[in-house]
């Protein structure tokens, strides 16, 4: 099945680079190119694309807020939305993760890496750059709001979803964790999801918070 791409970038050295990388894997295909945030919602619509590689900082309508429009909009349900920015240790992660971004990279990627994180966005998962995980924790943590009483529902997870949530709220992806912890993907993400289940979260951006919040890890703290 071929997974169809929208770029979103106001750059147009950028967008070739990208549609040149994509273009040349035989499941992937850029069906339309927007300079702006407004262009990517009438053109997610008009292409039907499966998944939008969206800049954030675009002139008219910026990636942030093209997101949020795309997200509520129930014509384009299921469309998933992977951010790349040069910016990764900004407060525009938390903001992206709020608007409903799945996924969240920073423009210096290589190939390989972008190539894995739409693959793994378009499958439905959530991924988050390292750099990206430790900032939306930073700013996470910094707001005023008061903390999720979540340590009961923790006490429900097993040792072995502790220590994947544990690796989750690093950055690591489902292979990762699999790689650290000798087990397959698959397994690794029956963990995963096992563990959103049990604490009723959505996605690994808001397992990523409750991990943080609930000290199950120290901001700062290096993986071992």
């Amino acid at each position: 099945m071929t997974i169809r791409v929208l770029l979103a970038d106001d750059q147009a050295l950028i967008r070739a680079g990208y549609k040149m990388i994509l273009d040349s894997e035989a499941d992937l295909e850029v069906v339309g190119e927007a300079v702006n945030g407004r262009e990517a919602v009438l053109m997610a619509r008009a292409t039907r694309a499966d998944l939008v590689l969206m800049d954030i900082r675009m002139p008219e309508v910026d990636g942030i807020e093209a997101t949020r429009r795309i997200v509520a909009d129930e014509d384009l349900a299921g469309v998933r939305i992977l951010v790349l920015t040069t910016f990764e240790n900004d407060e525009n992660v938390l903001h992206a993760v709020r608007a409903g971004a799945s996924g969240f990279l920073g423009k210096n990627v290589g190939p390989d890496e972008l190539l894995n994180a739409v693959r793994v966005v378009a499958s439905g998962d959530t991924l988050l750059s390292a750099k990206a995980t430790r900032s939306l924790v930073q700013h996470v943590l910094a707001q005023p709001e008061p903390v999720r009483e979540a340590s009961t529902t923790l006490d429900q997870l097993t040792d072995r979803e502790r220590e994947v949530v544990v690796l989750v709220a690093h950055g690591l992806s489902n292979e990762g964790i699999a790689e650290r912890l000798h087990l397959s993907p698959s397994t690794a993400k029956t963990h995963v999801n096992r563990a959103m289940t049990k604490l009723g979260v959505r996605d690994r951006a808001q397992l990523v918070v409750i991990v943080y919040q609930n000290g199950l890890i120290q901001p700062g703290r290096p993986l071992l």
